[in-house]
């Protein structure tokens, strides 16, 4: 089922499905046996024997740069400087924090400007995962410290308490910027932060509001990160709270917020009070000519060009993600550069998308993996990756119709819902909910999904 290449032959192959001649020349194995030292017979009567030096072997792998990121600058070292700089632009571990590695995204960060500074509301940012919120959160950060602003951000956890996170928030500002100190008084001159002046103990929004609304001389921006995360019930009723009681005293705090959700309610809840009071900022799959830009950073960075080719396989199969983006132009880079070229050709995408997709695998379960390898898989490979592009969603649910739709009506909805069912039951692949409405279902692992897309866009190239 999942596109595989061999390793020591021309041709790959679907697990489970027929061979196809990917046309990819691999590597050979060295024929020639490995050199033997013998040690020289003992010396003529009156000299000392000594045992010749080993031949040196093969250096172990070394860094490529110091921990304080600094290249040898000799022309041997030119190609570590490059590989090292492609990796800053387009390195997909961790999310984007400087403005000159921020490409794709400029309507996005102009709406969210917008919503700060001239409609002074709280901001919702939403989408599925890997689409960059984390990122343009810290870029917008970055920029708004720029224009003074007083920038806080913290990252939510599942054990994300109300009073703790707010907290530590008021420990970053200065007491100095409140209406009740004066510049040169005592308390100035202490240092203080707001913290002083929450009550012991737990608190809640309306003590919270009562601090945060005499900020003066400065905008305190926070910005809650994977707010989606959250569990506490109470931590979202009293952050709706929040936002109302700031909003409603005109107070100089506002907040960003950021989650993988579908729409607005289904991370901030069902709130009419306040929905004047926030506006939403969708985060959407990246277009063309935003992957083109992405990937220019690549470019100027590492000397390098992806050509047409290279750059429409990237665009195909990242499907809009700039983390896949990253992740396929940072691997298919790096080939070119391996082989001594400056131009990023298909050849170079098409291995770059084979090893995600292998890595990917990997990184699975072993029990996902089986899974994916039986028969029913094999038989209901349309299915699944019909069921994975109608799980494309923020939350990753869909439900009959969406598959039915994505099949072209290519089976009926009762077989289709049967199928389903066979994958959360007989085989564990998927979860069923139960609701109002249509029941709903998802793949039960992440990666899944981009996993089977992936997969069949590729087995699509190859045929």
């Amino acid at each position: 089922m999942i596109w595989k290449r061999k390793l020591r032959d021309e041709t790959t192959e679907l697990i489970g499905g027929e061979q196809v001649d990917a046309g990819l020349p691999i590597a050979q194995p060295d024929d020639q046996p490995a050199p033997t030292i013998v040690e020289s017979a003992p010396a003529a009567s009156g000299e000392v024997w000594r045992r010749p030096a080993a031949e040196p072997g093969p250096m172990l792998p070394r860094f490529m740069a110091s921990a304080s990121d600094d290249v040898e600058t000799d022309l041997a070292n030119e190609s570590a400087r490059r590989r090292l700089a492609l990796r800053d632009a387009l390195g997909a571990s961790q999310p984007v924090i400087a403005r000159e590695s921020f490409a794709g995204r400029r309507d996005a960060m102009s709406d969210l400007i917008n919503a700060v500074e001239e409609q002074r509301v709280h901001v919702v940012i939403y989408g599925e995962r890997g689409i960059g919120k984390t990122s343009l959160a810290h870029v917008f950060a970055e920029t708004a410290r720029e224009a003074r602003y007083l920038v806080i951000y913290g990252s939510c956890g599942t054990a994300a308490n109300f009073s703790d996170m707010f907290r530590s928030v008021c420990a970053r500002i200065p007491r100095i910027y409140h209406t009740s100190v004066l510049p040169n008084s005592a308390e100035a001159e202490k240092g203080e932060n707001f913290e002083v002046m929450l009550p012991d103990g737990p608190f809640g929004a309306r003590e919270l509001a009562d601090v945060m609304a005499g900020v003066v001389g400065t905008r305190v921006l926070v910005i809650l990160d994977e707010y989606d995360r959250v569990v506490d019930v109470n931590f979202r009723r009293e952050v709706a709270e929040l936002i109302k009681n700031l909003s409603d005293r005109a107070a100089r705090v506002q907040l960003v917020i950021t989650g993988v959700a579908l729409n607005l309610d289904e991370l901030i809840g069902y709130a009419p009070s306040i929905r004047r009071n926030i506006t939403g900022l969708p985060m959407r799959p990246m277009n063309s000519a935003e992957v083109k830009e992405l990937l220019r950073l690549g470019e100027r960075a590492a000397e390098i060009r992806y050509d047409a080719a290279a750059l429409a396989m990237i665009t195909q199969m990242a499907g809009g993600s700039p983390y896949l983006v990253r992740l396929l132009g940072h691997q298919a880079g790096l080939m070119a550069m391996n082989d001594n070229r400056n131009v990023v050709g298909d050849a170079d995408a098409r291995v770059a998308v084979e090893r995600v997709i292998s890595d990917w695998q990997a990184s699975l379960p072993r029990r996902v993996q089986a899974n994916l390898a039986r028969d029913e898989a094999r038989v209901h490979w349309g299915l699944l990756v019909a069921a994975a592009r109608a799980g494309s969603s923020a939350d990753g649910w869909f439900t009959v119709d969406d598959v039915y739709a994505e099949m072209g009506g290519a089976h009926s909805p009762l077989a289709i819902e049967r199928d389903l069912k066979l994958f959360v039951n007989t085989v564990d692949l998927l979860e069923r909910r139960e609701g109002p409405g249509d029941p709903h279902f998802r793949f039960g692992y992440p990666g899944v999904a981009s996993l089977l897309m992936m997969s069949a866009a590729m087995a699509r190239l190859a045929a």
